[in-house]
């Protein structure tokens, strides 16, 4: 199983707090990581940590912070497709607070609003023929909807993450097998109508989906959540990564499992070994 996530890759600076800060109040962490994240990067971490394949196409360039990303995402097997690589500019950074007694988090980024937007090198590509999926983003709108395009074209199932609406979704729903949708998720006219495949989370309330004229729910685990960060991102990129494998209903049961055992652990990276271990390949 191989897998392209294309879109966001940030610094995250993770602090781990007692209560999260009022506005004006300054408060001591007791832990501090840093590592890569974003939508399609903890996507593709996710693949890779499963057993997978994983290649991420982003915008990340020469700036000494991308240099701590790309170290992070070499450690954790992901290939690294990089489409401005001399871009010289800071990555996106993310200041994220964690709050130790339930996971909850707070997250301040800019995301890639500055970043050029560009077109992938066709080139650059992986061999279509190796890929089982592609899972997009939307955060840097050439390189989605030219991947998308390309998918389609060699019929390679395309995974939309819709966390919330933007532009780019406009040309990208259409070109959607299955968009995975947060409940917040909202689209003009009849654009989620056009997509075969609608899938909608909902924190930890079952996840909804429609195929066609049938539709279900599928339970999410009842855990204790100890770090909430990047768990909807982890939970498409193990969606992705069976797709085509599992049945819909089987293949959200999986990804809800995947997404259980992060929550389950302290830290951006500590889930990798236990969910390996736990889930592995077999699901």
């Amino acid at each position: 199983m191989s897998v392209l996530c294309v879109g966001l890759c940030t610094v995250d600076v993770v602090q781990r707090v007692g209560e999260l800060p009022e506005p004006g109040q300054k408060v001591q962490s007791g832990s501090v990581d840093v590592a890569a994240g974003g939508p399609a990067t903890n996507a593709a971490v996710a693949a890779a940590a499963l057993g997978g394949e994983a290649a991420l196409l982003t915008v990340l360039g020469t700036h000494p912070l991308a240099g701590l990303a790309r170290a992070d995402l070499t450690g954790c097997g992901v290939t690294l497709l990089d489409a401005l690589p001399a871009h010289d500019a800071p990555p996106a950074v993310s200041a994220v607070a964690v709050r130790e007694r339930d996971g909850e988090r707070t997250v301040v980024s800019h995301n890639a609003a500055a970043a050029p937007d560009v077109a992938p090198d066709p080139a650059a590509l992986p061999d279509p023929r190796d890929l089982t999926a592609v899972l997009l983003d939307g955060h840097h709108p050439r390189l989605a909807v030219t991947v998308a395009r390309w998918a389609r074209g060699h019929r390679i199932p395309v995974v939309l993450d819709a966390g919330s609406w933007r532009p780019v979704f406009a040309e990208l729903l259409p070109l959607a097998d299955i968009a995975a949708c947060s409940a917040r998720f909202s689209a003009p006219g009849d654009l989620l109508r056009r997509v075969p495949t609608v899938i909608t989370t909902a924190g930890a309330e079952p996840v909804r989906w429609r195929r066609g004229a049938v539709s279900g729910a599928v339970p999410v685990p009842d855990v204790a959540a100890r770090d909430t960060l990047g768990a909807g991102d982890v939970w498409h990129g193990a969606l992705t990564l069976r797709v085509g494998e599992l049945a819909l209903p089987e293949l959200i049961g999986f990804a809800n499992r995947v997404a259980a055992e992060r929550v389950r652990h302290v830290g951006p990276r500590s889930w990798l070994g236990p969910v390996r271990t736990v889930l592995g390949r077999s699901g």
